[in-house]
């Protein structure tokens, strides 16, 4: 998937299960499944509820707003199209919601990530299909 823009980087296949989560992101919005039968909030977003099981599946509003619960920082070029940013960072931020979500840090050196650091979410508009939701320091 390319916008002739130049985006080299691995995109998400979208599927039947995330593609409400894909949509809302490219419209600059973060949303999170929830579900209808027992309230639990989730991600990454399946089609029935881990908890419950429950296939009865809403959407609800994130605020965008969580921790760093952990990190790392890459230095070995992994994925070819991501040596020109080595070192990156790859952050597991805890959302107000609940849920845990793997990300990139942006806005911040990597010297100064640190768990427990309040951050709040961002968006790549990365093609004309996809945008990545980041996140940058609250």
């Amino acid at each position: 998937m390319s916008d002739g823009g130049g985006y080299t980087k691995p995109l998400p296949t979208v599927t039947h299960e995330d593609r409400e989560f894909w949509a809302a992101a490219r419209k600059h919005r973060f949303v999170l499944p929830e579900c209808r039968a027992c309230g639990h909030v989730w991600f990454p977003p399946y089609a029935s509820c881990p908890l419950c099981l429950s296939f009865d599946r809403g959407w609800t509003e994130a605020s965008g707003r969580g921790t760093v619960w952990g990190f790392t920082i890459m230095r070995q070029p992994y994925i070819s199209s991501f040596e020109s940013e080595l070192p990156y960072n790859v952050v597991l931020v805890e959302l107000e919601e609940g849920p845990m979500v793997y990300s990139n840090l942006v806005g911040i050196d990597n010297d100064d990530i640190a768990c427990g650091l309040e951050v709040e979410a961002v968006f790549e508009d990365a093609t004309d299909e996809i945008t990545l939701i980041k996140f940058r320091p609250a």
